[in-house]
């Protein structure tokens, strides 16, 4: 099938059925303008990242930003919150497959985090299909008949919120005068130009959450494009709202300034853990005194992650934002309950955290977990709809806490195979379209396999990276480990046997043992699908 596309736009993949009702000529005109307006400044942004990365990299250290203070100490807020998004004690996420879209907004969540980013592989159909589960999720007409069940709509269901792609990636299968688009404003523009009218109507509104930033500037660029598509349809300035995942050690340190520059479109910001740790082990990297242990021993209590979290939540409750807490990775385990209770009780301690710090909701990945979260934070909200009220004055966090990277022991033998493990097979999943996948009694998107495959990297080179037998982690031993994690992955794995297994293991060894770094796992894998 053909579509008519506008003028200087192409369209590289398969148009199945159904999918031209997606992409048709007006979504397509709504996607190219923001496409062409902004282009230039996504890609001057991501060369400030590459040119901030060389600067940490000889030994910089980032700060609070001085030409900002101004905006720090000023005593705005942002535009208040629509009614839709002032109870958000519970939010569920998972990618846009659809039983997943039906069983999240039956959940009992306040909130569901549709995903077309970390736990979703971006391949063509992906993105498309989720679209247009997306289109019937909004006008409750989604449906699905599978294995003689039929999944449909309960009468109440959670607020969505969309999560686009990051700033990093592109859509690889459209181009705009001869460049690729952006990946998230291509899924941003697409459901805006189906969704945004239709969910104003029903008395709620596009909203979205903002993955990957590391700093105002990005922000900035996505609140134009806000401005830009809302005139283009006809909507209030105002309308859309956007949480901000802080999930990288450079956006901690700006956000006030996010917040800020966001400020007539925001719905406040998140502490997006597992991609935070990741991002403090990639851009500490080669600094010979960090070093983090075992992935299981870098908790929300260790020293940088706790002044992460409390900053967070002071600096969206003096702006009158919403503090969201980040996802607990543990999951129901179905036939050990002696595990099933301690990771129950592991997700119970972590909620009861957030809510007595102050946080207005968290994240689940799972609906089994839902009513637990929701109780922990029942039991300190009441009935009240969130929190902002509970100001916390008495902390104060430096830049030194921030960096504070602790614990660095144990690294353990198994700990080291765990995350070679975890490499392997998360990366086996997602080749083979699949980006949301229990391993070990916990959720794994792609946030988690970059942690355990930067830990490796990061272990071979620092003076640091020995074990608790005093061996030094190497090239070698790595290479070593991996053809016997490989037979353990292809036995657990659902269809462990398929070639993509074997192509995750040769893509964790060269990504983890290369000389050079790369930003991102899903960068070169997003070419090979």
């Amino acid at each position: 099938m053909t579509i008519a596309t506008p003028a200087g736009m192409e369209i590289s993949a398969e148009i199945k059925p159904g999918y031209e009702q997606i992409l048709t000529p007006e979504a397509l005109a709504l996607l190219a303008r923001p496409s062409r307006a902004f282009e230039p400044r996504r890609q001057q942004l991501l060369a400030a990242r590459a040119e901030r990365a060389r600067r940490l990299d000889a030994g910089e250290r980032p700060d609070f930003l001085p030409e900002t203070a101004h905006i720090r100490n000023g005593d705005w807020t942002i535009a208040p919150i629509p009614r839709a998004l002032e109870c958000r004690r519970v939010e569920i996420t998972g990618p846009v497959e659809r039983k997943m879209v039906i069983n999240a907004l039956n959940s009992g969540a306040d909130s569901y985090m549709t995903d077309f980013e970390d736990s979703n592989t971006p391949n063509w159909d992906n993105q498309i299909t989720g679209q247009i589960n997306m289109r019937d999720a909004v006008r409750r007409t989604i449906s699905l008949e599978q294995n003689g069940k039929t999944y449909q709509l309960n009468e109440k269901v959670a607020t969505l919120v969309v999560r686009p792609r990051g700033w990093h990636l592109d859509e690889k299968h459209v181009l705009v005068d001869g460049k690729r688009v952006s990946g998230g404003i291509f899924d941003f523009a697409l459901f805006m130009f189906h969704n945004a009218k239709e969910q104003v109507a029903r008395g709620a509104g596009p909203y979205f959450y903002l993955p990957k930033m590391e700093s105002h500037l990005e922000a900035r660029l996505w609140n134009d494009i806000f401005v830009m598509t809302q005139e283009a349809l006809g909507l209030p300035r105002g309308t859309i709202k956007a949480t901000v995942l802080i999930e990288t050690i450079l956006a901690a340190f700006e956000m006030d300034e996010i917040l800020y520059e966001l400020r007539e479109h925001s719905a406040g910001l998140n502490a997006g853990r597992w991609d935070y740790i990741f991002s403090c082990i990639k851009k500490f990297k080669l600094d010979k005194d960090f070093c983090l242990a075992d992935r299981a021993k870098v908790t929300m209590t260790a020293p940088f992650m706790r002044a992460y979290a409390l900053l967070l939540l002071k600096t969206c409750h003096k702006r009158n934002a919403p503090a969201i807490g980040g996802m607990s990775a543990l999951i129901p385990i179905k036939n050990d309950p002696a595990k099933n209770e301690v990771a129950m009780g592991g997700v119970r301690n972590d909620k009861a955290r957030d809510a007595t710090d102050g946080y207005d909701g968290g994240w689940v990945a799972h609906p089994g977990l839902v009513d637990l979260a929701m109780t922990e934070f029942v039991k300190v909200l009441g009935d009240r709809p969130n929190q902002i009220d509970k100001q916390r004055p008495d902390v104060n966090v430096t830049a030194s806490e921030l960096l504070d990277f602790k614990p660095e022991t144990p690294i353990t033998e198994e700990g080291l195979r765990y995350n070679i493990n975890v490499g392997i097979h998360y990366l086996g999943a997602w080749l083979a379209g699949n980006g949301c996948v229990p391993i070990h009694n916990l959720m794994e998107d792609a946030a988690t396999a970059e942690i355990s495959r930067s830990q490796v990297w990061q272990w071979i080179r620092t003076p640091k990276g020995v074990l608790e037998d005093g061996r030094k982690v190497t090239a070698e031993m790595v290479r070593a480990m991996i053809p016997e994690e490989l037979a353990k992955v292809k036995q657990v794995a659902p269809n462990g046997d398929k070639p993509s297994y074997a192509r995750a293991a040769e893509i964790f060894e060269q990504m983890s043992t290369s000389d050079t770094f790369a930003e991102f796992l899903t960068l070169p894998l997003y070419e090979e699908i």
